[in-house]
């Protein structure tokens, strides 16, 4: 049986998918308020960046893998315009549903779909944008995550992948410090879950670096491949154009 890492926990991989949802049905209610507190509200500022790198124009067609509570939809939908298209996906259903219910409150009717990204349910060379924001990591098989992303692509088509990754030495003492000792506590403060966000702030740390992930992109068929370094290197945003 093949294993795989939950944070710093080896686990087979059968069972990652299904600890993974676990965290996620935990945090689910308190996921965005979280994100503004752990983040001192930088994350907003981080996809806005990764939404301005898109340029999504008029009549596109988009799909956001690992979509969540809805932020890039969200910001998606009204550029796409009448004519384009937005498909919000998570693999976890109450971040979905907690997603979709954001997006009608703000007016917003998009195809909402549970879908696992290593098996895409969609076509071919189909969409002009495909995007993931801090869902990569908690992938089984990212390999084939990013295949998959790569085959729905139209040729010519951009992946943007947003994800926490390799701090800048100077602030990399302090960024432990702050995610081990922090984040848990603020966690069980705020979300009653201070396990979850231990979690992450390990699956931080197991996910490729920056020239790592940019070496898998190029395997799995992306042509020209970029990252960005934001805030030091505590996010990149990689970009990847299908030949």
């Amino acid at each position: 049986m093949s294993s795989t890492h939950f944070g710093f926990e080896t686990v087979e991989e059968r069972d990652k998918a299904r600890r993974v949802r676990g965290v996620f049905d935990s945090v689910a209610p308190r996921y965005d308020l979280m994100n503004d507190l752990m983040s001192l509200g930088l994350h907003r500022a981080w996809k806005a960046y990764t939404v301005l790198v898109a340029n999504v124009q008029p009549g596109q067609q988009v799909l956001d893998i690992a979509g969540g509570t809805g932020d890039l939809a969200l910001a998606f939908a009204p550029k796409v315009g009448p004519s384009g298209r937005v498909v919000h996906t998570d693999i976890n259903e109450a971040m979905l549903r907690t997603g979709r219910d954001r997006l009608l409150d703000a007016g917003l009717a998009l195809p909402t779909v549970v879908c696992d990204a290593e098996k895409l349910p969609f076509p071919g060379n189909h969409f002009d944008l495909v995007t993931v924001a801090f869902g990569l990591r908690n992938m089984t098989r990212k390999e084939e995550a990013l295949a998959e992303m790569q085959r729905v692509l139209k040729p010519g088509g951009k992946l943007l992948v947003l994800e926490f990754s390799r701090v800048a030495r100077p602030l990399s003492k302090v960024y432990d410090w702050y995610s081990f000792n922090i984040l848990p506590r603020l966690g069980q403060a705020v979300a009653g879950d201070g396990a979850s966000y231990r979690y992450l702030a390990e699956s931080i740390r197991m996910h490729p670096g920056q020239e790592e992930l940019k070496t898998l992109l190029h395997k799995a068929g992306f042509g020209h491949v970029d990252y960005h370094n934001l805030t030091g290197g505590v996010v990149a945003l990689h970009v990847g154009i299908k030949c």
